[in-house]
């Protein structure tokens, strides 16, 4: 008897492994088959961006976010392309259109700027969306050369300019933005990283300098050399109307750093928003939120300053990210040519590691200029992969070296999750359109599609953008919308668990991400072979908590948070 059911366990454990093997190479297959197409020309997307040919001027080489929002709440994600100017027309507010595109549900859309009031916000360079008032429609605030402006959504398709009202100019150079609500009071407010002073009257000299000269060539000075910004930081009165509080807060930025992208985050789960500023050619920024208003600067004591050998990078855009399941956020930053995009991965005690060279996405990243990115889940295995948009500042390389190791346009990058921390560069595999060379700025991440695959918008300088519709994927998926109370409809800072057995992901709604630009504040979770969820739940921005037991696949799952 025992001999019998030796044998019969014996057989049904080989049964058991040849169905997991067979299992896993199907995983494997349908990972493969995702492939990235560029869509855009046939999308009715005319968007030109328009820069000096040349870029003689810093200012002529750092433009181009984007975002992926909602802005008339009928469940499809629209597209906002921002344009930017040369130096002799940045004073001029109509030196450039950028584009608001409406979804048409068919895989086209529908140019409705002129309508929507978003046409003209001047020299543009950032942008980030939330619904500041609580009424339901998605706010833009648009970052840029000489002042910013705060759009408020009129829900009808068109938008109203409140910046004067609200008092959030800002003014100077600004590059990043997000909101949170870093006080806790139930209002959305607004931080916004600036970059250097240039004055537009007294031009540096091109090629003069130690700063204005790259491997040789004469090209564009800076930052180097130049002098920072400070960054500010408003407070929402709930009236309309913001305070600028940055100094009292502790983030004015005193030694005047390059500011660049931004991502607020709560690092230490202890449900209070803390803000990491990406600095270009100095250190970055983490600021831990003290619970009374205020920050404390921790970059340098947790490790995500500098590179592991103690050097400055240029910094530009920033992702967050538990890549891993182990249940804390990491950091993912680019940066410029020659110096590695840097993984920052959070430790159990509470500090982080440079982990970038084990994590094999170092050494790759090298060649490139380094720009627009995030964690997201392309081929829907629960694991979060990797995306950098990549683009010189130099076009003088294109011109004058031809076949440079460090060309003006540069392909993309895509790493794919091997679940063991490390990545592999997949961009090859996965579609032509990922290999054409741009030069890239910012990019935004949602399905656009609604089709549970997570598609890319990059903006490039000087030319039209690039839709990327992710198609291929056969595995399962979830797509989460939360829904807030009070005065932060858009539930920004929440934080959502998607438990698949022993598996749990994490992901947090944020406002401004990668480089410049809006992602969807819906939350994709891929499943796998999985139809359904486990458990779900939600940390809601004041603390509150929401289960769900046994979710269905493939569907956008609507959570509103429970009145009190």
């Amino acid at each position: 008897m025992n001999r019998v059911v030796a044998r019969t366990l014996y057989i049904l454990l080989v049964l058991v492994s040849f169905a997991l093997s067979a299992l896993s190479q199907k995983l494997a297959v349908n990972s493969d088959n995702v492939i990235f197409i560029d869509i855009t020309s046939r999308s009715g997307i005319t968007f030109h961006h328009t820069y000096s040919q040349e870029k003689r001027y810093i200012l002529e080489s750092m433009s181009g976010g984007v975002a992926l929002f909602d802005y008339d709440n009928d469940g499809w994600l629209d597209i906002y392309l921002l344009n930017s100017c040369t130096v002799g027309t940045a004073s001029d507010p109509r030196c450039a259109r950028s584009a608001l595109y409406h979804n048409n549900h068919d895989g086209t859309f529908t140019d409705v700027t002129d309508a929507s009031g978003l046409g003209y916000p001047g020299f543009a360079m950032g942008v980030c969306t939330a619904d500041i008032d609580g009424d339901g429609f998605e706010d833009v605030y648009v970052t840029g050369f000489g002042a910013n402006h705060l759009y408020h959504n009129n829900g009808n398709g068109t938008f109203a300019d409140i910046t004067a009202k609200a008092g959030v100019s800002g003014g100077a150079w600004s590059t990043g933005c997000g909101f949170a609500d870093y006080d806790r009071d139930g209002r959305l407010d607004l931080f916004v990283s600036r970059y250097v002073f240039f004055d537009s009257t007294n031009l540096p000299k091109f090629g003069e300098g130690k700063t204005c000269q790259y491997r040789g060539l004469a090209v564009q000075c800076g930052p180097r050399g130049m002098q920072g910004s400070s960054d500010l930081l408003f407070h929402n009165n709930g009236d309309g109307t913001f305070s600028e509080v940055s100094k009292a807060a502790g983030v004015s930025d005193e030694q005047g750093l390059f500011g660049l992208g931004i991502g607020w985050f709560d690092y230490d789960q202890d449900g209070w928003p803390d803000l990491y500023v990406a600095n270009d050619s100095g250190p970055n920024y983490l600021y831990h939120n003290l619970h009374n208003g205020t920050f404390k600067e921790v970059g340098f004591p947790l490790g995500v300053a500098l590179s592991s050998d103690g050097n400055e990078q240029g910094s530009m855009g920033v992702a967050v990210g538990d890549y891993d399941a182990s249940g804390h956020f990491s950091i993912f930053v680019t940066n410029f040519a020659e110096e590695y995009d840097a993984l920052y991965h959070m430790d159990a005690d509470g500090n982080f590691s440079d982990v970038s060279y084990a994590s094999k996405t170092a050494q790759s990243s090298l060649p490139f200029v380094k720009w627009g990115t995030a964690f997201f889940d392309y081929d829907n295995d629960g694991w979060p992969d990797l995306f950098v948009a990549n683009g010189h500042v130099y076009p003088q390389l294109q011109s004058q070296v031809p076949g440079a190791s460090q060309p003006y346009l540069q392909r993309k990058l895509l790493y794919h999750n091997n679940r063991d921390g490390t990545f592999d560069d997949v961009t090859s595999q996965h579609g032509a359109a990922l290999l054409i060379p741009r030069s890239s700025r910012g990019a935004a991440f949602g399905d656009i599609f609604n089709d549970g695959n997570v598609d890319i918008v990059v903006n490039n300088i000087d030319g039209a953008p690039t839709l990327l519709r992710n198609g291929g994927n056969r595995q399962h998926w979830l797509l989460i919308h939360l829904v807030g109370n009070g005065m932060n409809r858009s539930a920004v800072g929440a934080v959502v668990h998607l438990r698949l057995g022993s598996h749990t992901q994490m992901q947090v709604v944020q406002s401004g991400s990668s480089y410049l630009s809006q992602s969807d504040k819906r939350l994709h979770f891929g499943l796998g072979s999985a139809t359904f969820a486990d458990r779900i739940e939600v940390t809601w921005p004041d603390g509150q908590s929401t289960k769900l037991d046994n979710s269905r696949a493939d569907q956008i799952l609507e959570i509103r948070q429970p009145t009190k």
